[in-house]
């Protein structure tokens, strides 16, 4: 590969370069910080164009790439130190966990070309999903309603609808039941 031929230019990021520059300050001051609380980071997150639903809980340590490509349902959690690299929407469902350290990458690089090329595609994760801590969720994958992704397990795949997957890359172990 030749890496001098690379072509940045070719993604289209949403925003004008002084506004992203604007997120990376303020995200880094209020909303990746220590500061507790998730009221002030659901503000600054729909002032930057997230769109989150009812009392999304927002901790410490979260770094969100484009908040403008993202969307999060109502009462779900984004754990300490959560990665949400979207340079590509990524659309979180109701009810969901994504535990500490997660991390997920809506793009790569296309090993078969000789300059390098960007690849990238949207993540979206259904409704009652849970993303164990140390988990990755590659470029493309659809979560399922209520799937598992066990801790630090890797999904390249989809992940089919109540059903525990772990591993790297991530296998179905079992049916997820919900007792109430």
């Amino acid at each position: 590969m030749r890496l001098d031929l690379f072509d940045s230019t070719k993604l289209n990021r949403g925003r004008p370069a002084w506004f992203e520059l604007v997120w990376l300050l303020v995200q880094a001051v209020f909303v990746s910080s220590w500061i507790p609380g998730a009221r002030h980071r659901r503000i600054i997150l729909r002032l930057f164009g997230a769109k989150l639903g009812k009392d999304v809980n927002i901790k410490p340590g979260v770094k969100i790439k484009m908040p403008w490509r993202l969307e999060v349902g109502d009462y779900s959690w984004l754990g300490e130190n959560l990665w949400i690299d979207n340079i590509d929407p990524v659309v979180i469902g109701n009810h969901c966990c994504l535990s500490q350290g997660v991390y997920l990458c809506t793009g790569s690089h296309d090993w078969q070309s000789s300059r390098f090329d960007l690849i990238t595609r949207p993540i979206t994760i259904g409704d009652k999903a849970w993303i164990g801590a140390k988990a990755v969720v590659g470029p493309g994958v659809t979560v399922g309603e209520g799937a598992v992704l066990a801790l630090g397990s890797v999904a390249t795949m989809d992940l089919e609808p109540w059903f525990v997957y772990q591993g790297i890359p991530a296998v179905p172990v079992k049916e997820r039941k919900i007792c109430r």
